[in-house]
């Protein structure tokens, strides 16, 4: 008995990591930089930069930004749901550095799914900002502080299959740079007000 009992703390242990420090790191260095960008790249703008689009189907930077706030809420409400059930073996079929630079790579488009499409959600830019903050802060506050085991919980993904819950938290971050690079093409536009 005593012998089944040491083989299953053993068994939790290996299931019950939590994150290392350059994990932990490199996640929050990431959540950071990609907030500043993000915030940089729709302060200032007017009324007819924030609407302006290049045509009728290339989103405006306000389309943009409520793409990345949905995201932002939706996304990091999953992870804090997948941490919820039982630690799990992972089978995973991308690393990190995939992901990450997958994910910035604008040469590949995707649709949104509906649920992360822009609907005017926000009443304004002000409101659209205050909740952005307010789901990343969160999100830092939780990774920086988590003990949950984010390397043996998993969701799929429609690009990279299988993803464990910190792989879930680059996506977040990527996902904001993939579409501030978005942002960037639409106020490099040579018709874009200039103010």
């Amino acid at each position: 008995m005593r012998l089944f009992t040491i083989s299953l703390l053993c068994l939790s242990t290996l299931f019950a990591a939590e994150l290392q420090r350059g994990e932990r790191d490199r996640s929050m260095s990431h959540l950071h930089a990609t907030r500043k960008q993000f915030l940089d790249a729709i302060e200032g703008l007017s009324e007819a930069q924030w609407n302006y689009k290049p045509n009728a189907t290339t989103w405006s930077v306000a389309e943009v930004a409520e793409h990345i706030a949905i995201s932002e809420e939706t996304i990091g409400g999953m992870v804090y749901k997948m941490v919820e059930g039982p630690a799990k073996q992972v089978d995973l079929k991308a690393n990190d550095e995939a992901i990450m630079k997958g994910m910035v790579d604008r040469s590949k488009k995707f649709q949104a799914p509906e649920m992360l499409t822009p609907t005017h959600r926000w009443k304004n830019r002000g409101e659209l900002t205050r909740d952005f903050k307010a789901n990343r802060d969160k999100l830092i506050a939780y990774v920086d502080k988590t003990s949950d085991d984010l390397r043996h919980h998993s969701a799929p993904h429609p690009v990279f299959k299988e993803m464990d819950a910190y792989q879930w938290v680059l996506v977040i971050s990527t996902h904001a740079e993939r579409h501030m690079l978005q942002i960037l093409e639409v106020k490099s536009n040579p018709n874009f007000p200039k103010n």
